[in-house]
């Protein structure tokens, strides 16, 4: 169950990506505006990331958190973030510990969820979040997160858009 101060941490990052979203269409303000508000608003996300896909891919575009991560360059269908690409679909690890797939960053991390930037069918590529407890993503994490990664996708479209006229 979702907790009144967790909610309210939801609703305020809800609320500051609505406004980042409405006040640029620039990719690379949005991808280190999305990350810089995932992890300064919700305590359950320790360090956030966007990575896109570049061929065979994952590359990772912006970050923030304590530190930088070695994995800037993942093979889609390797580790949870290369799995989430492949499939095309959110997944959420409670605990890294148990999901062999886990491609170690951080001692600290705990548990992760990978959420696909997607536009119809196609990967554009994602947003990970690593959390330093077990079990810290829920539905209202999953929901905002499908949320910022639906409008990345349309600013991506809209930008490639821009870019072939």
């Amino acid at each position: 169950m979702t907790s009144q101060a967790e909610r309210g941490a939801i609703e305020a990052a809800r609320a500051k990506l609505a406004q980042l979203f409405a006040s640029t269409s620039d990719l690379d303000t949005l991808y280190d505006g999305v990350c810089r508000i995932l992890n300064e608003t919700l305590p359950t996300h320790n360090w956030v990331g966007i990575y896109l896909v570049e061929g065979p891919d994952l590359v990772l575009a912006a970050w923030r958190g304590p530190a930088p991560t070695e994995h800037v360059r993942i093979p889609i269908g390797t580790g949870i973030c290369g799995a989430a690409a492949a499939q095309g679909e959110t997944i959420v690890v409670p605990d890294v510990n148990a999901d062999p797939r886990y491609l170690q960053c951080f001692l600290e991390t705990r548990s992760e969820i990978v959420v696909p930037i997607k536009h119809s069918d196609e990967v554009l590529g994602e947003i990970d979040v690593d959390g330093n407890q077990v079990d810290a993503f829920g539905p209202a994490d999953q929901e905002l997160l499908e949320w910022a990664a639906a409008r990345l996708a349309a600013a991506m479209v809209a930008a490639r858009s821009r870019a072939e006229r």
